[in-house]
């Protein structure tokens, strides 16, 4: 295994498309590091880099302690677990595990060893007999993941492996990943837009929009604290309401009709604040004359057993809308006037810039 490291690494196409704007990164040896984000930022670009797939524009890309940029894709001892599996139609399970290391030439009684070692850590041995085509989806999935570990590669990587999976298996393989990469401790890059995968699976996870990474955290610290709004409305479902507000002397939050007071906020009274408040901090009372109570209307109800996501408006000039997470069933109805409660320390703040502040 080892650390995989890009040095203001750029890409752009020739038809002048910017896929990857000046890209630092460190993945740790052993870390399962999470690329996230929206349809056409540029994460699978960067796997793709890694692997030598494109050819980076500027920047230098290591793979533990060798420069790769110029060296060809199987010579950077790295494996790729594609969406599609990529598996050979025509080979059995156990002659598509063998294949990398027959290319290696090595003895048979190294390959046979090889196989066996890797389908017992994934619970394959009573398919390796069979064609892809007789394997379900999550069975496949799971011989792509054995040819790629089966060569004991540098570092693994992952682009969006689980898309083609139906939600409940989609669950079950990303455990089982999870579970593997632990006991292995192989190097991870793993690529997906799904950001309920990005927070369960990594390690740390980097959010990327339009060729840049906005952020990169542990998913709590993602959570807690976003660098900035578009990671704040990306992370989370449902994600962080994000409304207009406006600072008042004091200071304190002015939002809809109400007040929300906010000891030791930096920066000047006045428009162009962006307000974060994750919908499990509001807290919804049936009486919107609550002191400290903000105001609004219940406009409609998702009840999903466990809890209720409730859909509110606030009272006032801006009308914004905003997400409660509410626990259980709660007696509300659509129509029904509300107040939020709101603690001070679950506000965060974004500038003008939409850059945190708070």
């Amino acid at each position: 295994m080892a650390r995989v490291e890009l040095e203001h690494v750029e890409k752009t196409f020739p038809d002048g498309t910017r896929a990857v704007a000046d890209t630092t990164l460190r993945v740790e040896d052993g870390e399962l590091f999470v690329l996230v984000g929206p349809s056409g930022c540029g994460k699978s670009t960067v796997l793709r880099l890694v692997a030598g797939l494109e050819t980076a524009t500027a920047g230098t890309i290591r793979i533990g302690d060798r420069v790769v940029n110029d060296l060809r894709p199987q010579d950077r001892n790295v494996a790729m677990v594609f969406q599609d599996y990529a598996l050979y139609p025509h080979m059995t399970a156990r002659r598509n595990l063998e294949f990398p290391l027959r290319m290696r030439k090595l003895r048979r009684s190294e390959i046979d060893r090889s196989v066996t070692r890797v389908a017992g850590l994934l619970e394959i041995g009573h398919l390796l007999d069979r064609l892809p085509k007789q394997l379900s989806g999550g069975q496949r999935q799971r011989v792509a993941m054995g040819r790629a570990l089966v060569r004991e590669a540098a570092a693994s990587l992952l682009d969006e492996p689980l898309s083609n999976l139906d939600p409940r298996l989609r669950v079950q393989v990303r455990a089982e990943i999870q579970e593997l990469q632990e006991r292995t401790r192989t190097t991870m890059l793993y690529v997906t837009h799904d950001q309920v995968e990005a927070m369960t699976l990594g390690h740390r996870v980097a959010v990327m929009d339009r060729g840049r990474f906005q952020q990169v955290a542990t998913p709590r610290e993602l959570y807690a604290a976003p660098a900035n709004v578009m990671v704040a409305g990306f992370i989370g479902s449902p994600p962080m309401n994000l409304l207009p507000a406006r600072l008042a002397p004091g200071p304190a939050l002015r939002l809809g009709r109400g007040t929300i007071p906010l000891p030791g906020a930096p920066g000047a009274a006045g428009d162009g604040w962006t307000a974060g408040l994750r919908p499990e901090a509001l807290h919804v009372v049936p009486d919107a004359d609550t002191g400290g109570a903000v105001p609004a209307h219940v406009e409609h109800l998702e009840s999903l057993g466990h809890e209720t996501l409730a859909h509110l408006r606030l009272e006032g000039d801006d009308a914004a809308a905003l997400v409660a997470r509410i626990a259980g069933m709660p007696p509300l109805a659509a129509g029904q006037r509300v107040g939020i409660v709101v603690e001070p320390a679950q506000v965060r703040l974004f500038d003008a810039e939409g850059r945190l502040v708070r």
